[in-house]
């Protein structure tokens, strides 16, 4: 079989493609736009794999339609336009996720939304995990992966049946998936558990309209049916994707339910939340304090309850495996204290909205510096730039996103320091305005590209300079 791979990438979803096909065989060419310095710790973990005998053609900074004319079978990135020409040059287009789902024989459960699904599907995974591991659990393992920067295919030959695995899938890579079938005939992505968490404006340089982008996501549930669940909130996105999907519905709240509604409720700001099924009583699943802090947090894990829930975890499980989860990289995580300062990296924000929940969750007293900023994707920076004035300082990364950002602050006569070029003098200048007692934050609001890698990129190297410089 000749394979072709679309996007080797940094993020593992290539990469396993790769090696999962020429494990199997294939006669693997991989092409990307991206030179081989920018790709290199991909090509080493890939040419671990070769053999002298059948040797891996690489075609980097640019793509050849011969070879997707040859190709028997091609995988793509998600990142990649479905309509790209090389693509319409396919016998058969694949996907990662796709790949994993025709082969996979374990229990699914699906994460997506335009913020917080990165922390549901990693507190469902944890939670089905702990639950496993106690005494009297199910047998069998949960796994994790997608978007999350860990590709399913990674551990597909270590799944068995009776394993959970759950995965954090973009609209991207939903929409990949679209109409898509099993070899048995039916849905291809047919979760168990489906989990929609907050839809805000995102990826609008991608899609040009909220209507496109939330279309995509709505492949979550097209393949479900009456012994599956929905879970979603109480707006306008959530309550059109419960009434869309054929599961059952689970509704996530601010307040609580009207009897007969099976769903969950978050108790006022600081208390714990509640869930019932349709007819039980109500029953806590998330404590008053877990260990993530911010109420948008809590949101994710009541969410991440819900299907708990209905894949039949009993309410003191969820409510002790949620209790205990302790949060993820790149999402509000505590990193480094020093000089009596906290530094947090949320470098996962990637919308202003995200930013801004940072602000609302850090920013208590005064005591917040904000490093923010970067590029562009064609968002509203609006709410961003109301959040900013409650933070100590506003420090700025450099990018087109800090641009628009600039001229709203500018017209609130809000202060700001930077724009700054570097993830060091980002830091610098942080380190200067935070006293002891501070908190300093990472928390962009925008995307990455121009400066960094990738979102992940961009944590790690604010980590090593805070680290360093601190």
């Amino acid at each position: 079989m000749k394979a072709l791979v679309m996007g080797l990438g940094l993020h593992g979803g290539g990469l396993e493609a790769a090696r999962f096909l020429y494990k199997r065989g294939a006669e693997l060419v991989v092409t990307d736009l991206r030179d081989e310095a920018t790709l290199a710790p991909s090509i080493e973990r890939l040419e671990a794999e070769g053999e002298p005998a059948r040797p891996i053609r690489y075609v980097l900074g640019r793509h050849e339609a011969g070879d997707f004319e040859k190709a028997d079978i091609v995988i793509k990135n998600p990142g990649v336009r479905p309509d790209s020409p090389f693509l319409k040059a396919a016998r058969r287009v694949e996907t990662d996720i796709s790949l994993f789902l025709a082969a996979s024989p374990a229990r699914l459960s699906a994460v997506t939304g335009s913020k917080g699904k990165s922390c549901a599907s990693s507190a469902l995974c944890w939670a089905l995990a702990r639950a496993r591991e106690s005494e009297g659990g199910p047998a069998g393992r949960a796994y994790l992966g997608g978007n999350i920067a860990a590709s399913p295919l990674a551990f597909l030959d270590d799944l068995r049946e009776g394993d959970d695995v759950v995965l954090e899938l973009s609209s991207w890579q939903l929409g990949d998936l679209r109409g898509r079938l099993s070899p048995g005939g039916g849905p291809l992505l047919k979760p168990k558990a489906a989990v929609l968490t907050a839809i805000l404006p995102d990826h609008q340089d991608f899609y040009g309209s909220m209507e496109a982008y939330v279309a995509d996501k709505r492949v979550i549930y097209e393949g479900q049916g009456p012994g599956d669940a929905m879970v979603a909130w109480d707006d306008d996105w959530g309550k059109s994707f419960l009434a869309g999907s054929r599961a059952a519905s689970l509704v996530c709240s601010a307040s609580p339910l009207p009897d007969g509604t099976g769903g969950g409720w978050l108790d006022g700001p600081d208390g714990a939340a509640f869930a019932r099924l349709r007819g039980g009583p109500a029953q806590e699943i998330v404590p008053a304090a877990p260990l993530v802090p911010g109420r948008h947090q809590k949101r994710n894990l009541l969410a991440a309850g819900l299907a708990l829930l209905s894949l039949g975890l009993r309410p003191e499980e969820i409510r002790e495996g949620l209790g205990s989860f302790p949060g993820i990289e790149h999402r509000m995580e505590l990193f480094h204290r020093a000089r009596g300062v906290d530094f947090y990296n949320d470098s996962a924000a990637t919308i202003p909205e995200a930013a801004a929940a940072a602000v609302e969750t850090l920013g208590g007293g005064g005591r917040l510096v904000l490093v923010t900023g970067g590029a562009d994707k064609n968002l509203d920076f609006s709410p961003l730039a109301k959040a900013a004035p409650l933070a100590k300082a506003v420090v700025l990364l450099a990018g087109s996103g800090s641009e628009k950002l600039r001229k709203l602050l500018d017209g609130a006569g809000s202060a700001y320091l930077g724009p700054f070029d570097s993830p060091e003098a980002a830091a610098l200048a942080a380190l200067e305005a935070a006293g002891e007692g501070d908190r300093v934050a990472l928390s962009p609001g925008c995307a990455s590209f121009g400066m960094f890698l990738n979102e992940f990129d961009r944590g790690r190297k604010w980590k090593d300079a805070v680290r360093r410089l601190a």
